[in-house]
Order: C-alpha cells, then sequence, then structure tokens
C-alpha cells in the first residue's frame, strides 16, 4: 500500500539527501579481529542475528547468554550457541539457504556497538562446545560464522534513544507477556496460566 513520499531509488539520490561517508567511517572495516574486538566479545553478553532466505525474507533474533558466549575460533571465526527456545529457529533456516548473517554485539551501558558481517553454517557435536557450557549445559547447535567484514559502529542510536538511562524506561508501557501471549498467542489459556509461566520459574528453563 502506498502511504505517499517520493521513493528513493538509487545511490546518487540518497547520497544526496544523506551526504558521502567520511574517509574514517569510510575505511574502518576489517576482515580480521583485533585484540580490541575480542575484549568486546569477551564483554558482550547479547547479539542480535540478521539473516535471510533465498528470497530475501529477513530476519532478526536476538541471542543471550553471560558475557563472552560467543567465542572466538581463530582471527576469522566466530562461533555462537544456540539455546533451547520455541523451535521456530526462522534464522537457521535461513541460514541454510543463505549463508549470509549480519551480527550486533551489545555491551550493556555502552553506546556504540560491534557488526560482523559474514557466512554462516550449523554445527552439532562442535568440538568446542565444552567451551560454551552454562549451568552444566551445552549447547546441541552451534551458529560458526566466518567473518567477512568487522568494524565498531557509534553510540548515536543509543544517545537518540536514551536505551541505557534508567530513568526513561518504562516496561509497564505497554501490556505484559503475560496478556500479549493469551491475546495473540495463546487464546485458551488463562491470563493466570500464563503469568505464572513467563513468572519467577522461567528463568529456570532457560537451559534445558
Amino acid at each position: 500500500m502506498d502511504h505517499g513520499g517520493t521513493p528513493v531509488t538509487t545511490t546518487a539520490e540518497l547520497e544526496a539527501i544523506i551526504g558521502s561517508p567520511l574517509p574514517a567511517a569510510r575505511d574502518k572495516s576489517r576482515a580480521r579481529l583485533h585484540d580490541l574486538d575480542r575484549q568486546w566479545l569477551a564483554a558482550s553478553p547479547l547479539c542480535f542475528v540478521s539473516t535471510a532466505d533465498a528470497a530475501g525474507n529477513a530476519d532478526v533474533s536476538p541471542k543471550g547468554d553471560p558475557a563472552g558466549f560467543a567465542i572466538v575460533l581463530d582471527d576469522t571465526t566466530i562461533a555462537i550457541p544456540e539455546r533451547p527456545g520455541n523451535r521456530r529457529a526462522d534464522g537457521f533456516h535461513n541460514v541454510l539457504e543463505n549463508p549470509h548473517v549480519g551480527l550486533l554485539f551489545v555491551i550493556p551501558g555502552r553506546g556504540d556497538t560491534l557488526r560482523i558481517n559474514g557466512r554462516g553454517r550449523l554445527l552439532r557435536d562442535a568440538p568446542y562446545a565444552d567451551r560454551m557450557q552454562v549451568r552444566g549445559h551445552e549447547p546441541a547447535l552451534v551458529l560458526e560464522v566466518a567473518i567477512d567484514e568487522i568494524f565498531s559502529h557509534c553510540s548515536k542510536a543509543f544517545l537518540r534513544s536514551q536505551t541505557w538511562k534508567p530513568e526513561t524506561w518504562a516496561p509497564a508501557a505497554a501490556p505484559r507477556r503475560a496478556l500479549i501471549a493469551q491475546a495473540l498467542e495463546r487464546p485458551n489459556e488463562s491470563v493466570e496460566a500464563l503469568d505464572a509461566y513467563y513468572g519467577p520459574t522461567y528463568d529456570a528453563k532457560l537451559y534445558g
């Protein structure tokens, strides 16, 4: 549905609006991990994984664990463990069709982020799975990523959104998870049952 506005369809049009990157931004991507990148990965407990299927249908999925959950295998390869979830595995289905992935690693409280673009493959029985053990559980599946490019991203988005300022947080601004689930996903279950499901015991089920 067309809601109006003028489509931007060429690189020239785009650059006429937003400008061209400065050399420092244009040339900052690297093909290999620097020690500073390794330090960032060791400190990051959260990553957003972007994928697309063969037709270009996109997906982005958050992955989180204790800091350092994404391990470095060598200067051009990292691995991310998969934990028990809802079993949709949209991103992993995409990787089977199209290996290209985009990763955004976040450190809470930091505005800058680390971006990695590369090619993923899914592994079972990964020989390094023991290094990814949490609460006694090793991942049954691992996303291994061969790095094509890596670079740091500036803080502007987090500064504009004031993400890390507790005084701006409003977790009750949207309905709680149980209400969303009851309305959109599990209409035959009571809100009370869903509150219990998503309550304090939910944490105990994170790894098995």
